[in-house]
């Protein structure tokens, strides 16, 4: 049997269950629903705590000898119970949103033995749910735009709140939306929270950022609901609804005659409400007196007008013109035509200002002719300039001299007379461009330039002449009036002193016999044979004089010679060979063979030459260095006289010191002062030592002044006297024999075999 305890205090509702009857688990229970398996369900109010409940067992006698014990979810932390009561307190505030429901089981037990009283019950206590969350926007705050001029009623955006309440139970999570801020330009449906434009016509122009709060209350919004709100930004956009428009109906521009052409001389804009595109416009010129001299551009960054020179002005002849401008919009949207017209159109003014111009030629440019071979001074022809101004100043007239070609002419600087400073040949140089400047006298500084060509005309001066060398050949087999050559000539002068040429033999000689010439009217002669068979041994040359004259006034003429050689020729015309291959082809060598020869002699010549060239510069070194050690075989190819010969050396000057006599100069040094030579008697030389021989020639040798600075060898030719081993000369070999053995050389190794093999041979020879 199961029983409701209540506190009136919190209203917390816990079952108290006893041994039910079979029919019903809970037949008193104030219960919301029956559960399977004899459970019972109470309930606890969210966010709130409990004060004490009781479960009460039948065996309980209040003599504390019952234990109640509470397990299950929450048991001993959010729930806990008095065992000897059976009092339940809840000991926090519970939250719907977090969990739902507990699961709890209770018993009775015998304190002493601990022993179950009753069966456990198992009971739910499910949390209901109260209002304790507001609704939240969370996607806020919205950023959204809007056509302008849209209707009324035009969707702008949907906003959707949220509440965490239990929305099966009350009006807890029952939104409605409401608008806070931004009436009465916008409205929200409650329920859907759809955002639409509650005016006609909303211009950007007049407002285009608005902030629109909006309210989501729960309950339904009855009093006591929680709300949330969210900020929602509308920009309207622009549409073109705005015509441009002129600031003035009237503008002036005042412009001085010395703007460039195609210079920009002036800006006008229109105003337009729109913005981008919508904005966009052009300007043009639709009439005015000055269409011909303006023109107008539309500048797309800052959408102005710019207006353009397209001719010169003239303050003498035009003072001012008016132009009419219209500038229209480029992008119409034609829902909104009603309020055009979409352009405007303004009047502008321009008052051409005076200042003070540079003298004006009669002419842009101009082109004089003179004659060539005409006199320093001669008259070439006449520019003229003048002050466009009121004030009509005099003007002095000067030639730029920038280059080579505007000194050749000088002009007169009050008439502007140009004439020549130097002789021209027009075949040198046939144009000559100079410019002219011109000036105020009473202001140099402003000038004006015009370009001159001069051409020089063409006098007959150049006579005609062959165009090129003509080599011609006349063959040996040559028949009469047979053509060996076509000529033509040239002329330096234009084509109304050149051509046509007329040619002829040269009328001082005889008639030629051998040839003639045909003159051929255009502008060339070919050259004729007069007779047959002409023979190289005969004459292998022929020169005949051609006279050429011109078509110019008066008619030039010159006079040239062709030279003509004889060759033997094939039978169709071929040239088979001229004379001076005729003589070589005789002696059965060609010109090819010819050449080779010649050039083998020249390169003979070359190494001949050379050759000699290196023999007489070669030159013995006149010191050898003390590391070359090499042994020097000298080489002589006199081989004398033999002993009977005794005018072939004096061998005294080996034998004797007397033959050191004179003082002996080098060789390789010129000397500057030429010293006597000193004689001593040949007593006194016959008798000196060596020794003091060499002391001096030493001595001698350091007051030679023509002794170079370096060290060098003095070559003496004296032996010495008493020489124990004797005489070391070769002359005396003959008469002298050697004891010595030369069996030694043979120890010597292999360098010096040849030399063992030599004196053992005249070893040999002597023993025989």
């Amino acid at each position: 049997m199961c029983e409701l305890l209540k506190s009136s205090a919190c209203g917390l509702k816990i079952s108290r269950c006893r041994e039910p009857p079979a029919s019903d688990p809970c037949p008193t229970l104030q219960k919301k629903a029956k559960t399977p398996q004899g459970l019972c369900q109470s309930a606890l109010e969210e966010n709130s705590f409990s004060t004490p409940n009781m479960l009460h067992s039948n065996s309980d006698k209040g003599d504390g000898s019952v234990k109640y014990i509470l397990t299950g979810e929450g048991a001993g932390t959010i729930f806990i119970i008095d065992d000897t009561t059976g009092d339940i307190h809840s000991t926090k505030s519970l939250d719907r949103e977090q969990k739902t429901h507990y699961v709890l089981h209770a018993q009775a037990i015998d304190r002493r033995t601990n022993k179950p009283l009753e069966p456990e019950s198992e009971f739910i206590i499910k949390v209901q749910d109260i209002n304790d969350n507001a609704p939240k926007f969370t996607d806020g705050p919205y950023i959204v735009t809007v056509p302008e001029m849209s209707e009324m009623g035009t969707s702008v955006l949907q906003v959707t709140a949220t509440d965490a309440d239990d929305p099966t139970y009350g009006n807890s999570a029952r939104v409605v939306y409401s608008i806070l801020q931004g009436q009465p330009y916008f409205s929200v449906d409650p329920k859907t929270g759809v955002i639409r434009t509650a005016l006609h016509n909303m211009d950007r122009e007049a407002r285009e950022h608005y902030s629109v709060v909006v309210q989501a209350k729960d309950m339904a919004g009855q009093v006591g609901g929680l709300s949330g709100s969210t900020t929602v930004n509308i920009t309207l956009t622009d549409v073109n609804d705005n015509p441009p428009r002129f600031p003035q109906k009237h503008y002036q521009l005042y412009v001085p005659e010395s703007a460039q052409v195609g210079s920009a001389v002036g800006k006008i804009k229109a105003n337009d409400a729109d913005a981008g595109s919508n904005a966009d416009m052009k300007y043009t010129i639709i009439n005015g007196d000055g269409s011909g001299m303006f023109s107008i551009s539309t500048d797309k960054e800052t959408r102005e007008g710019i207006i353009s020179l397209k001719k010169p002005l003239n303050y003498e002849k035009k003072k001012s013109y008016t132009l009419n401008i219209e500038g229209a919009n480029t992008h119409l949207d034609f829902r909104f035509s009603h309020l055009g017209p979409f352009k405007d159109v303004t009047m502008l003014k321009i008052i051409v200002g005076d200042v003070d111009e540079p003298p004006l030629f009669s002419m842009p440019s101009y082109v004089m002719e003179v004659y060539e071979n005409a006199k320093i001074g001669t008259v070439v022809g006449t520019v003229a300039a003048q002050d466009p101004d009121s004030t009509n100043s005099l003007v002095r007239y000067f030639i730029d001299h920038n280059t080579e070609e505007d000194r050749y002419f000088i002009i007169d600087a009050n008439t502007g007379t140009i004439k020549t400073a130097k002789i021209f040949d027009r075949e040198e140089t046939p144009w000559y461009n100079i410019t002219v400047a011109a000036s105020e006298i009473d202001n140099l500084g402003l000038l004006s330039h015009v370009p001159v060509d001069i051409r020089i005309l063409d006098v007959n001066d150049n006579p005609p002449e062959l165009a090129r060398e003509y080599d011609v050949v006349v063959c040996e087999n040559a028949k009469p009036g047979q053509v060996i050559q076509t000529v033509s000539a040239t002329d330096k002068d234009n084509s109304a002193n050149g051509p046509r040429f007329h040619y002829s033999l040269d009328e001082g000689l005889s008639l030629n016999p051998n040839f003639t010439l045909r003159n051929n009217e255009d502008n060339t002669a070919s050259i004729l044979t007069r007779r047959r068979r002409f023979s190289r041994t005969t004459q292998d040359v022929y020169y005949l004089p051609i006279l050429i004259s011109d078509s110019g006034i008066p008619s030039l003429s010159s006079s040239s010679t062709l030279t003509i050689r004889v060759c033997a020729c094939e039978r169709d015309g071929r040239v088979r060979t001229c004379h001076a291959e005729a003589f070589l082809s005789s002696a059965g060598l060609s010109t090819g063979a010819l050449i080779a020869i010649l050039l083998c002699v020249i390169i003979l010549l070359a190494i001949v030459v050379l050759f000699i060239t290196l023999r007489r510069s070669k030159k013995e070194p006149l010191i050898i260095s003390e590391e070359d050690v090499r042994e020097n075989v000298v080489t002589y190819d006199d081989e004398g006289g033999g002993e009977e010969d005794t005018e072939a050396f004096d061998i005294t000057a080996l034998r004797n010191p007397s033959a050191a006599e004179e003082l002996k100069y080098r060789r390789d040094v010129r000397p500057d002062v030429m010293h006597t030579p000193r004689h001593q008697p040949s007593s006194s030389l016959n008798s000196i030592d060596v020794h003091e021989f060499i002391k001096q020639r030493l001595a001698e040798a350091d007051l030679d002044p023509s002794v170079p600075p370096y060290d060098s060898i003095q070559t003496y030719a004296y032996e010495g006297h008493r020489s124990e081993a004797g005489s070391i000369s070769s002359l005396d070999s003959v008469t002298t024999h050697s004891d010595q053995d030369y069996n030694y050389l043979g120890d010597w190794g292999p360098e010096f075999k040849k030399l063992a093999e030599l004196y053992g041979e005249i070893e040999s020879e002597r023993t025989t």
